[in-house]
């Protein structure tokens, strides 16, 4: 197993040196593992540069006054789950950690992922601060509360279908850039200790709620474009219409109706009209 770690004209030569017989083979087996470890240790020297190519995007670290305002903007606490796409250096991982937050980091790089465990360590929360070498359009996202990202446009928008196939209320945050007509629930800009790239967009998974509604026997009728809302409520429209995450409000004939949405029902309250309490069923 050891051998086939190694280039197969090493490999020749390691055999041929230890074909003297069993009494060398211990020794001989040294250099080989020796080779097999200085190959698998990582550059503890390793700086990268800014601008250096990645897979989809290039390399640029986020600024660490813009890293504590989308962490804020996500409103991650201790209980959240974190997970940052193409984490670099670590640094958004290491300070969501340093909150008490459980955070992993996902890159392509290797060396930028051991860089960044280094520096877990090194800040002394590599038990919550966790990285791993991965495709982040083949990474499992479902277990996040919180997604933070620094990718270009076009990088947003491919991955914005399984976005928005996570549990209504999970928070993204981008560094700067949007995701296409899927307009922020959300936007800051930081000015101190911040010349480029200053910029935190936040969306909330909306809830799914398009389609026809049984809403205390009445007629509602829901179009959705992502948080927008429109429609009827027994043909009459709606308005102020608003979803952020699981929470719904609407607005019909100055009754302004609040709720959460659970699958496929909905209950709430209602102001300005009676009964207080209202519920809905789909379909």
């Amino acid at each position: 197993m050891m051998l086939a770690l190694l280039g197969s004209s090493l490999q020749s030569k390691v055999l041929r040196r230890c074909a003297r017989g069993m009494a060398v083979l211990a020794v001989c087996a040294l250099p080989a593992l020796a080779a097999v470890q200085a190959a698998e240790k990582p550059d503890s020297s390793y700086v990268p540069d800014v601008g250096q190519e990645g897979k989809d995007v290039v390399w640029v670290p986020t600024p660490q006054t813009l890293v504590d305002k989308m962490i804020d903007m996500a409103k991650a606490a201790p209980g959240d789950t974190l997970i940052d796409l193409g984490s670099g250096d670590g640094r958004l991982v290491i300070t969501a950690a340093q909150r008490g937050i459980k955070a992993h980091g996902i890159e392509y790089n290797p060396e930028m992922v051991e860089l960044a465990r280094r520096n877990a360590q090194a800040a002394g929360v590599s038990g919550r601060a966790t990285f791993a070498k991965a495709d982040l359009f083949e990474t499992d996202l479902s277990g996040a509360s919180v997604i933070t990202l620094f990718l270009l446009p076009t990088i947003n928008e491919k991955l914005r279908p399984h976005l928005l196939d996570l549990k209504p209320g999970t928070r993204v945050v981008s560094n700067t850039f949007p995701m296409g007509d899927w307009r922020p629930d959300e936007q800051a800009t930081v000015t101190e200790q911040c010349q480029t790239w200053c910029s935190a967009l936040l969306w909330i998974v909306p809830a799914r709620v398009e389609g026809a509604w049984k809403l205390d026997g009445r007629e509602l009728k829901l179009a959705q474009q992502f948080q927008r809302l429109s429609g009827t409520l027994d043909a009459r429209p709606i308005d102020e219409a608003t979803l952020r995450g699981d929470e719904i409000s609407f607005s019909v004939n100055g009754v302004r109706y609040r709720g959460k949405v659970n699958g496929n029902t909905m209950q709430g309250t209602r102001a300005g009209g009676t009964p207080a309490s209202w519920s809905a069923v789909r379909g």
